[in-house]
């Protein structure tokens, strides 16, 4: 409490039980102090905003409510989502208005998202392990509640698209990528043309505010047949842009694509930082 009452927020990215971690940074939000958390723990309490910033910063909008609940006038917690859903999600999210049915995506996760490195983790040189403890679950429903609304001081997720994922963790230092297959609603397909439109032309709060970690472009597009890859493109604009490569059509969805997210910087801190940066762009969090 000391230590909550010296900062003007917190970051919170620790190894503790759910229960524990829920416990912590409730302390803090009572405390006074916001808390922009790394942790899953809070994801799905419907008052905490769980924001893409580039994709739902309306859902900040829920914090009055959650001060209330809390009996706070300054402390809230926020949370970023999941790792996996940023090399996928983020080019979905464009093409909602066109009515997206259904989406499978297999993702390939970096070892560093298990906190591990080549020299701790041995068992992963030459080799892919298909299960993440957890992950299938998070990369299937998180989008749903990035894609859902505010309504009576809580967060509803949306209904649609379903989404159907498996995850593995295969041998790569940094950088999540994604397989995704996408089906739209009946008489709703746009082009391949209008898709690489809409992802290049795509903006957010983040780029209309200019905020010092949001990349200028969100999500870049490789022409090429081999791109995106890992070790060439997860550093792009500071590692917190996205990649997208291989649009075509696909005989049992309507398209099929390949994605690539920098799971430590936008995935995780760096998305953590740029969070932060938009509560304070949209006065959520002051100077004590």
């Amino acid at each position: 409490d000391k230590i909550a009452g010296m900062v003007d927020f917190v970051f919170c990215a620790v190894d503790m039980k759910k229960e524990e971690i829920r416990t912590l940074e409730e302390r803090y939000a009572k405390a006074e102090c916001p808390v922009v958390s790394n942790n899953s723990a809070h994801r799905w309490t419907d008052d905490v905003p769980m924001v893409v910033p580039e994709m739902n910063p309306e859902h900040l909008e829920v914090i009055p409510a959650q001060r209330a609940r809390l009996g706070t006038k300054r402390g809230f917690i926020a949370v970023k989502s999941n790792c996996s859903i940023q090399s996928y999600a983020p080019a979905l999210h464009p093409l909602m208005k066109y009515g997206i049915e259904k989406a499978l995506v297999c993702t390939y996760q970096a070892i560093s998202g298990a906190g591990k490195t080549f020299e701790r983790w041995p068992e992963m040189i030459d080799n892919v392990i298909p299960y993440i403890g957890g992950e299938e679950e998070k990369s299937e429903q998180e989008p749903l509640k990035v894609w859902g609304h505010v309504e009576n001081g809580k967060i509803v997720k949306a209904d649609a698209p379903a989404i159907t994922a498996q995850c593995l963790r295969v041998p790569v230092s940094d950088g999540h990528t994604a397989a995704v297959f996408v089906k739209f609603a009946d008489g709703k397909k746009p082009s391949m043309e209008q898709i690489k439109a809409d992802w290049a032309d795509f903006k957010g709060r983040p780029q209309a505010l200019e905020l010092p970690s949001a990349p200028k472009q969100f999500i870049h597009y490789f022409e090429e047949p081999d791109r995106p890859q890992a070790k060439l493109d997860r550093e792009l604009e500071g590692g917190m842009a996205v990649s997208m490569g291989r649009l075509r059509p696909d005989t049992q969805y309507d398209y099929k694509f390949v994605g690539l997210s920098h799971n430590t910087l936008r995935g995780a801190a760096g998305g953590a930082v740029l969070l932060a940066e938009l509560l304070c762009a949209e006065g959520y969090i002051d100077h004590k």
